[in-house]
């Protein structure tokens, strides 16, 4: 680095080839260490950490000794070799230390540390957010943020050299019903009336593609108020989003597959699925991993043998869908035990299984249920062999699938069946494109901007529940990481799929006007795809939580303790955008609900 006035050298590039020199460095103090005569310091910065070290001068060591921990240094000096039985290999200045000549405090701490630097004792996650500037002092987050700056331009790179173009699409829109509820900002210039942040930029990367930009991708910000998973953060998140025209979705997957795949590689050392991805279609992937995010590292799978159980007596199962889960090797007693008490926590009634003993019989709570002529059937369809066990679970058939995917992840933890070093990609396609609501009511299952396979005829001659769309994830390690679809394009299609969930034609041109007016102006077909950045580096750091890999994250709640957001705001402020807030209202209502909440 260039030098000036605070420092001709970083932290970490001080090294042997330096003895003798004079050299500058500046820094956060990490440790003082008082010998008794003399006292060393560890000076952080970004880069690294170097040692130094005071004179036995008494003013010398009293100065120092007394410095803050986490003030920020200036130290100039004389770089040494340390004693040999001092030297630190782990570090890359641990060979050598500056001799202090002169120290300046720049900045000092004056109030007491919330939470100790590079601590390995747990810190509540509250206190953490509240003061993230210095959480961010912490070196594994610091090599988050560095790694996501890393990843962040070698996408960029990828795509400009696959010939995209890099276009930033506007923050202040319309509101539109997406999914997800909207951030909404109200006009100061036109009362009453309200922007929202994108929840995707999903309709102008279309527009892009109408206005001719072939090959369109952005960095984009996505603002959806919804609440926390640990897979995804609340407010605010980053996507790689990327529409191409004339484009298949083979030709997407031709696209994204070596992205993600260089990028796995080049930042883990992880192995990592090769590129073509596997191909799960939605049905198959529900039926066998009892979920559309299979975690493909988990060898287990599922079976259906609700036609089996309509032959046998046993009443739990009668009329119901039955699902089942082979284990090989014997299981203990307790481990029954265990997985009985799991089921019954996500809800199941019970865990009933089957144990294969040596003579291919089988012995377990449900065997007497289960005719003898029939068990050799059963030994077939589950392609079972002694030692094996095998689980059942039975419900309707949306309780079961979700249940036997439940019961399929506990079993691969339990069993230790998860490769962790590995990166298992695959496509899930071929959704729905309709489904029933909790009301009964048909709607989009997926995106509601994408094509139907069939098209037009589809739409016009088959049961809405029966047609496909041209819509699919891409799926790592039981994560989805991207969703996209080949988009429909044609304005007659988009009035019908939207006409058959109730929209009519005038409600699309309100909600969705642009792509409405767009697509009567010969719109090309056009597809696309969005991996999101966050849940990438997630899984690059091996980080439990979204928000380890995110500079500034919201809580769970929605809420930035560090800034205080969402605050308040004055009077004034709120006249401006022609909003009035009856404050005693709040504050009486406020009461009166603790009033009936305590008696």
């Amino acid at each position: 680095m260039k030098a000036n006035e605070y420092r001709t050298h970083t932290c970490n590039e001080i090294t042997l080839e330096d003895v003798g020199k004079k050299v500058r460095i500046s820094g956060f103090v990490e440790t003082i260490r008082d010998l008794g005569g003399v006292v060393f310091l560890d000076i952080r910065d970004m880069y690294g950490i170097t040692q130094v070290v005071t004179s036995g001068k008494d003013e010398d060591v009293d100065f120092a000794s007394h410095i803050p921990i986490e003030s920020s240094v200036f130290v100039e000096g004389t770089v040494r070799k340390r004693d040999p039985e001092t030297v630190n290999l782990k570090l890359k200045t641990g060979e050598v230390e500056v001799f202090i000549e002169t120290i300046k405090i720049l900045g000092k701490r004056t109030k007491n540390l919330p939470f100790e630097i590079n601590s390995d004792q747990e810190i509540r996650e509250d206190l953490r957010l509240q003061y993230r500037f210095l959480d961010l002092r912490n070196q594994k987050l610091k090599d988050n943020l560095i790694l996501r700056a890393q990843v962040l331009q070698f996408l960029r790179t990828q795509m400009i050299e696959q010939g995209f173009l890099e276009v930033q699409t506007p923050i202040l829109t319309s509101s539109s019903p997406e999914g997800a509820r909207d951030y909404l900002v109200p006009s100061r210039l036109h009362a009453g009336k309200f922007y929202a942040l994108p929840q995707a930029p999903q309709q102008f990367k279309q527009l892009l593609m109408v206005s001719g930009i072939d090959k369109y991708f952005q960095i984009a910000p996505c603002f959806r108020d919804e609440d926390a998973r640990a897979d995804r953060a609340p407010g605010e998140f980053y996507q790689l989003d990327i529409e191409m025209s004339y484009a298949t979705q083979e030709d997407v997957f031709a696209v994204i597959e070596p992205v993600i795949y260089n990028t796995f590689t080049k930042f883990s050392n992880k192995k990592v699925t090769n590129y073509p991805f596997p191909r799960i279609s939605y049905r198959e992937s529900m039926l066998k991993y009892g979920t559309d995010k299979p975690d493909l590292r988990n060898p287990l799978f599922i079976i259906d043998l609700s036609d089996f159980f309509k032959k046998c007596t046993f009443k739990p199962f009668i009329d119901r869908t039955v699902r089942a889960i082979k284990v090989k090797g014997h299981l203990s007693k307790g481990f029954h035990e265990k997985m009985l008490a799991y089921a019954m926590s996500i809800g199941m009634g019970g865990l009933g299984y089957l144990e294969v003993q040596e003579d291919l019989t089988f012995k377990g709570p449900i065997d007497k249920f289960i005719p003898d002529e029939l068990k050799k059937d059963l030994l077939k369809l589950a392609d079972l062999d002694k030692e094996d066990t095998i689980f059942f679970i039975a419900d309707n058939e949306k309780r079961a699938t979700e249940l036997a995917g439940q019961i399929r992840t506990e079993l691969g933890k339990r069993l230790n069946l998860i490769n962790e070093d590995t990166f298992e990609f695959c496509w899930i396609n071929d959704f729905p494109m309709y489904e029933l609501d909790e009301r009964n009511q048909l709607q989009f299952s997926h995106n509601p901007f994408s094509m139907p396979q069939g098209g037009l005829e589809a739409l016009n001659t088959k049961d809405p529940l029966d047609i496909l769309a041209y819509q699919y994830d891409i799926v790592c390690n039981g994560i989805e990481l991207s969703s996209g679809a080949v988009r429909n394009h044609d304005i007659d299609i988009m009035i019908k799929a939207f006409d058959l969930v109730g929209y009519s034609k005038e409600h699309i041109e309100e909600k969705f006007g642009a792509l409405f007016n767009a697509f009567q102006f010969g719109a090309p077909p056009h597809a696309g795809v969005a991996p999101g950045l966050d849940r990438m580096l997630m899984l690059l750091t091996d980080s439990e939580s979204i928000r380890e890999v995110i500079a500034f994250p919201l809580n769970s709640k929605a809420q930035d303790l560090m800034m205080g957001a969402p605050g308040n705001v004055t009077r004034e402020q709120l006249r401006d955008v022609h909003i009035n807030i009856d404050i005693k209202e709040q504050k009486r209502t406020l009461i009166t609900f603790v009033l009936i909440k305590t008696f």
